[in-house]
């Protein structure tokens, strides 16, 4: 059968596509590439930060006010501040940075995090190499990771500071330390040992991720004692490297500062609820539940073919912290194993009979990675409703909170102290210099009881739907402000959407007890006249207000 030039500069190309494909080099470029763009997207829709990094930086600049030393609690955060426990490198980091450049926090809270997640992909791309030992796997593995929701949504947001930095240490100890249980070379004990060392200075729960990674390794690829030796060198030696840090808490503190933390989130394994939580839950019908459903496909296919690593360590991870991002280094890889050795075969023996059906396989390749980018260019950009059908990614501060914060920190007694409703109170002390009396940042460190106080009033205070809810519970838990911070129209309370209730502006204008002092079109701040002493309080309800 006679074929035209054309036909035959078809096939060449599609050769040359193919043979692109294997290279190493393209995919990692593609990962890279891919991240740049959701972090540019971000910045372009965020002016300010996703979630909040107030605490965080507050941190930072008490650190560097401290002429870097440990400083032994960090104040306005409630009426005495809170203790200081936190692992402390990235609130070092931070200080340098913020002293050496000028460059103001809330800056530096949207291009820190982002520059971390482009980052880490370059470990996770080799450690992907390494274990499906495929270049287009892993390449599109780490395409997978760079746009997955639940990894976005913690790591490109500002607590990225932090957490994107403890994910960057954590996956490439991951990769050093399969290489060290692979190989069972001395050599990668001492990066292994450094990075566990840096993880645990820089957040807890990364920690113990990095951990339940090294036994699903050793359990995986070196069950002997020479690999269980290993394991126990990394973990003492990284104990050991951050040393320094845990005596001095300990010795200000006492130990129980530690125990006191523990279970104030999530904590340590779960039972039916956390399975439920992490495996049948993100199956909802939303758009990021693909990212789930390819990776629990992926795992039902690996275990079939007793090939159990990247199951076992999905299933660990995700038991054991109960935390969505921690499924997806090996969920990233999962999908991809399940696109390469299921879907794509199928293709290839449907287009069998087609001329050009080599290309058909790298086609559906490239569909479904500008499928799985396009979601998680919109969960970046805020384009989404599938936090708990709330945006996702939301700001906790616009122009019209810092407005009110600047006239705050400029009007008003520094001995002043707030009730901020709405996720702004993250923000408010370290924008304004003056102290919150409610809010759960930091309080974990004084144990489960207080934590879980502050929290649930926090977030019973911000939901109220007028005057009379919020004094009540002003007084019924002796708290008594000077002022009270209050949102208009749309604003969040622990990220989820919340709309201020049209008839609260003229229920508190009218009262005797808060007297408006500043306004703009996003808040109002309120002084307080009277004390919060109880006394006849009527329900609230929509009702006639003034103008």
């Amino acid at each position: 059968m006679a074929h035209s030039i054309n036909d035959y500069q078809q096939l060449d190309l599609t050769s040359k596509l193919v043979e692109l494909a294997s290279d190493k080099r393209a995919w990692l470029a593609m990962a890279i590439g891919t991240g740049l763009f959701v972090h540019f997207i971000y910045l372009l829709t965020h002016p300010y930060p996703a979630y909040g990094a107030g605490l965080y930086l507050q941190i930072a600049e008490e650190i560097s006010a401290h002429g870097y030393a440990l400083p032994e609690r960090i104040p306005l955060y409630t009426r005495d501040g809170v203790p200081f426990a936190y692992p402390p490198l990235m609130y070092y980091v931070s200080a340098v940075i913020m002293d050496t450049t000028g460059v103001d926090p809330i800056t530096l809270s949207r291009l820190l995090p982002g520059f971390m997640t482009v980052l880490y992909l370059i470990p996770f791309y080799y450690l992907a190499s390494e274990v499906l030992e495929s270049t287009p796997q892993a390449g599109f593995a780490t395409v997978v990771l760079a746009v997955t929701p639940p990894v976005l949504q913690w790591h490109l947001s500002a607590g990225g500071i932090v957490r994107a930095s403890a994910f960057l240490f954590a996956i490439t100890g991951a990769y050093t330390g399969i290489k060290l249980f692979k190989t069972g070379q001395v050599k990668w004990l001492i990066p292994s040992t450094m990075l566990f060392g840096m993880t645990i200075l820089t957040h807890p729960v990364y920690t113990v991720f990095f951990g339940t990674t090294y036994l699903v390794m050793f359990a995986c690829y070196n069950k002997t004692p020479r690999g269980l030796i290993h394991g126990a060198l990394v973990a003492g030696g990284g104990i050991l490297l951050a040393s320094p840090w845990w005596l001095q808490i300990i010795a200000t503190h006492g130990t129980d500062i530690f125990t006191a933390a523990s279970g104030t989130h999530s904590g340590l394994g779960g039972g039916v609820g956390r399975l439920l939580d992490q495996f049948l839950y993100p199956l909802a019908p939303e758009l990021p539940a693909v990212f789930f459903a390819g990776s629990f496909a992926g795992a039902v296919y690996l275990a079939t073919k007793r090939r159990f690593f990247l199951p076992l360590w999905l299933v660990a991870a995700a038991f054991m912290l109960g935390k969505n991002r921690f499924q997806f280094p090996a969920g990233a890889m999962m999908l991809s194993v399940f696109l390469f050795e299921v879907i794509v075969p199928r293709v290839q023996r449907w287009s069998a009979t087609t001329r050009y059906s080599r290309s058909a396989p790298l086609a559906i390749v490239m569909v479904v990675v500008l499928i799985v980018s396009s979601i998680g260019v919109s969960f970046a950009a805020s384009g989404l409703n599938s936090h708990l059908s709330s945006t996702t990614q939301p700001a906790f501060m616009d122009d019209d909170d810092k407005a009110a914060m600047e006239w705050i920190q400029e009007n008003t007694a520094s001995d002043s102290n707030f009730v901020v409703l709405g996720d702004a109170a993250e923000w408010f002390p370290l924008m304004t210099d003056r102290a919150i009396l409610v809010g759960p940042w930091g309080v974990e460190w004084e144990g489960h009881e207080n934590y879980r106080h502050h929290l649930g009033l926090y977030k019973r205070l911000s939901r109220c739907p007028g005057k009379a809810c919020l004094t009540k519970k002003m007084i019924a838990n002796d708290v008594n402000p000077t002022y009270i911070y209050v949102p208009k129209n749309h604003y969040t309370v622990r990220g989820i959407d919340e709309y201020q209730k049209p008839w609260l502006r003229g229920q508190m204008v009218d009262s005797d007890r808060y007297r408006l002092v500043y306004e703009n079109e996003g808040a109002m701040v309120f002084r307080i006249d009277e004390p919060m002493e109880p006394v006849e309080i009527p329900e609230d309800g929509p009702q006639p207000v003034s103008a």
